[in-house]
């Protein structure tokens, strides 16, 4: 039988994800063929495709893209068994059928379809880790910088959740609506929305809430470079994610003289075992209406390259997710 995937031969811009048709993959032992419904998409694969992955990220063309899959086992083992898989960057996810080793596999909750849990097999993992690092309790004041992002989205949620007040920040009218909209129907919805195109943003911040006890910045660059101006002595500052320019680094010496607990993503890097823990955990979290992902445009398994040009040009809300017919 044949498939149809995503392929990049090249790095380049989003226009090197090339949709074609390709042979089914053969499951070796131990792996079982996976039916996807629906594949994951990270900022991450942005920079892999463009050939920025560097050393963390070291791969090269040609290879299949696609870090995590959605859908239903076809053969192999637990046939029918609706499952969720994390896989590398080259892990050819955006495929309409992939291999993936049984060890590896979540099952899905009734209730939660494929699309919401390839949604969270990422960002549903790593915002619980976070949580769990930075221990946001009741009373503290929270900012969340990319807040109108999958994982940032998330994390409002959970602080919320945790007893935390929340001030979310992302920039332009149609992330704080969405932003506002995660209010609705339930009550995990932030507590002020902060635009930070504006020039006094940490001002507008200021005076909402005076100082913050936690930054969970998932913006990086100048964004979170001021954010953490506005932590307050023995707060906690959490660093992991570059898309406005890097990962905004504290200065050590500045967080030793002010108690800041600073942390980046290395806190979270999980090996399997722990990734699987979480990620069961976040997909009962969603059956359970704990939270849920903002998911704000899917595309389909052929529009591969129209959902990174949206990723890179920060246009997206939420998640984005290929749906796979």
């Amino acid at each position: 039988m044949s498939m149809k995937a995503i392929e990049v031969t090249r790095f380049g811009g989003p226009e090197v994800l090339e949709p074609g048709t390709f042979s089914d993959p053969v499951p070796r032992e131990g792996e079982v063929l996976v039916d996807v419904d629906a594949a994951d998409t990270l900022w991450l694969e942005t920079l892999v495709r463009s050939g920025d992955g560097g050393a963390y990220f070291p791969v090269t063309p040609p290879y299949r893209p696609g870090v995590g899959v959605a859908g239903t086992v076809l053969s192999g083992g637990g046939s029918g068994r609706r499952v969720v898989a994390r896989l590398g960057h080259a892990g050819g996810g955006y495929a309409t059928r992939v291999a993936v080793p049984e060890a590896t596999l979540v099952d899905i909750p009734d209730g939660v379809d494929a699309r919401t849990a390839a949604a969270v097999l990422h960002d549903g993992v790593t915002a619980l880790a976070l949580m769990d690092v930075v221990k946001v309790v009741a009373g503290d004041r929270v900012l969340v910088t990319a807040a109108a992002g999958g994982m940032g989205a998330l994390l409002v949620q959970a602080a919320k959740a945790a007893g935390a007040t929340v001030v979310a920040a992302a920039r332009g009218a149609a992330k704080l609506d969405a932003l506002r909209g995660l209010g609705s129907p339930g009550s995990l919805g932030p507590d002020v929305v902060v635009d930070y195109g504006a020039g006094d943003w940490t001002d507008t911040v200021w005076d909402a809430v005076g100082g913050v006890d936690v930054v969970l910045d998932g913006a990086g660059g100048d964004y979170g470079r001021a954010a953490f101006d506005l932590v307050v002595e023995g707060g906690r500052f959490s660093a992991h994610g570059t898309p406005a320019g890097g990962f905004a680094t504290a200065d050590p010496e500045v967080a030793r003289s002010r108690g800041i607990a600073a942390t980046g993503l290395e806190s979270v890097r999980l090996d399997p075992d722990r990734f699987r823990t979480y990620l069961g955990r976040a997909l009962r979290d969603v059956a359970a209406g704990r939270f849920t992902p903002l998911i704000g445009q899917t595309f389909p398994l052929e529009r591969a390259a129209d959902a990174h040009a949206a990723i890179e040009s920060r246009t997206a809300i939420g998640k984005t997710v290929l749906t796979v017919a």
